[in-house]
């Protein structure tokens, strides 16, 4: 079997050498370097299957490297790397298409057990069973197409947010802790930080819905989680 390749990009040789040696040793195929516009050049020789990418690095940051990845509609998974008190950055990676974050300083093995969560996920994706739609109210859920539809208007949403909705809408009606959906989305079997789904649902409610304050979908039950609400026939004929 191939090993998958993650390239690692980080401007603190201590960091990159520490992250390389670990993930080397777990089995995969590393490649680093230390600025963003390096990525760029590594994507067409190296083909990296995830990059861990540091917020803060020479030339082009982490978010100007993430946005413009998913502007070329490359969906190669990431893993942003940032400083502990960086909490705005952290929803800022995620808003713009990191797939997960990471603290420094952190374990090393936990940075494994999350790249390793991620591989899980799209393992399970090409031989899952084909599903038809998912209709809910103006919303129609196109896992297969990977396409949501609102009053049939085509939603822009990031890989992660569509994982996130279909999970939800699989589990209509059911209220889901922050837990169960890092669990069930993010692949975590481990105690990880609920921002990660706080950040993505917000950024849900933008997009689906009439008005996210006022949500029609996406209800949060105090003090457990959220549950996908679907509108009944009563409340879509007043609206």
């Amino acid at each position: 079997m191939l090993k998958k390749k993650i390239l690692v990009v980080d401007d603190e040789p201590s960091i990159s050498m520490l992250i390389e040696f670990n993930l080397k040793l777990a089995g995969y195929d590393v490649r680093c370097v230390d600025d963003g516009e390096a990525v760029f050049d590594m994507l067409r020789p190296f083909r990296p299957d995830l990059i861990v990418l540091d917020l803060m690095l020479p030339k082009m940051d982490g978010i100007q490297v993430c946005r413009e990845l998913r502007k070329q509609n490359n969906a190669v998974p990431i893993v942003m790397l940032t400083a502990l008190q960086d909490v705005t950055d952290k929803i800022a990676g995620l808003d713009n298409g990191a797939d997960d974050y990471m603290t420094k300083p952190f374990s090393p093995q936990e940075l494994i057990s999350r790249i390793q969560a991620i591989f899980r996920r799209l393992q399970s994706l090409p031989g899952a069973a084909p599903s038809s739609a998912i209709d809910i109210g103006r919303m129609s859920v196109r896992p297969d197409e990977r396409e949501v539809l609102i009053d049939g208007k085509l939603i822009e949403l990031t890989p992660k947010e569509f994982e996130l909705l279909v999970f939800l809408c699989k589990h209509k009606g059911k209220v889901l802790s922050r837990q169960q959906l890092l669990h069930g989305v993010w692949d975590y079997h481990f105690l990880g930080d609920t921002r990660i789904v706080d950040v993505h649902i917000s950024h849900l409610r933008d997009k689906i819905e009439k008005n996210a304050r006022t949500p029609e979908y996406i209800m949060t039950v105090r003090n457990v989680g959220y549950k996908l609400h679907g509108p009944s026939a009563l409340e879509q004929t007043l609206a």
